[in-house]
């Protein structure tokens, strides 16, 4: 029943932050922007008694990980205009995975483990 309510919940969010997108582009980026899912996950690691090493660790590895994904938000408007929505959405996926491959390797050589 616990992990229904979770899928529930989770997925309840991604509709209504769609919901509030279709109806402003700027509302919906800011709602959509926010750390919902890490919030949610945090609650739900506390709820089911994590060790707090396990959620202060899922913070820190969130934060190494957003940043490689932040450059392809600026060029997926590009792409999409060339190449169509598919297309763009399929590119943005495989430059994020390039992004963040090259990414892991250098912050390796600062001593990061990301992979």
């Amino acid at each position: 029943m616990y992990l229904i309510f979770k899928y529930l919940l989770t997925a309840g969010i991604v509709v209504l932050v769609s919901e509030i997108a279709r109806r402003s582009d700027r509302l919906g980026a800011l709602v959509a922007s926010l750390p919902l899912v890490t919030i949610l996950t945090l609650i739900w690691l506390h709820v089911e008694r994590q060790p707090l090493i396990k959620l202060s660790n899922h913070m820190a590895y969130t934060f190494w990980y957003v940043l490689p994904t932040l450059p392809m938000f600026l060029l997926f408007p590009w792409l999409l205009e060339r190449f169509g929505f598919w297309m763009a959405l399929v590119l943005w996926i495989m430059g994020t995975a390039v992004v963040f491959l090259l990414y892991a390797l250098l912050m390796k050589y600062f001593g990061i483990e990301l992979l």
